[in-house]
């Protein structure tokens, strides 16, 4: 904050942008990966079972706390 507003609301925008960006990667968990069950449906025409659906989803949401678990503990091990 020492360098000005103007430098803390930019760095604020490019986290915001980041973060848009990321949740747009079609990986389930994320808003990408309902748009591409969403562009599955269109191309079959018809639902995709919501229990398949839900599976899948909740796969990659535990891979995806697994991956910030590992992120984590390489983080904390650096720092000794």
């Amino acid at each position: 904050s020492s360098a000005g507003f103007v430098s803390v609301i930019s760095l604020l925008c490019l986290i915001c942008i980041n973060v848009g960006f990321i949740n747009i990667l079609p990986f389930p968990a994320f808003d990408g990966g309902h748009v591409v069950f969403i562009l599955i449906e269109k191309i079959k025409g018809s639902r995709v079972d919501p229990k398949v659906e839900n599976t899948i989803h909740s796969i990659g949401f535990i891979l995806l706390m697994i991956l910030m678990v590992l992120i984590t503990y390489n983080d904390i091990i650096k720092l000794f």
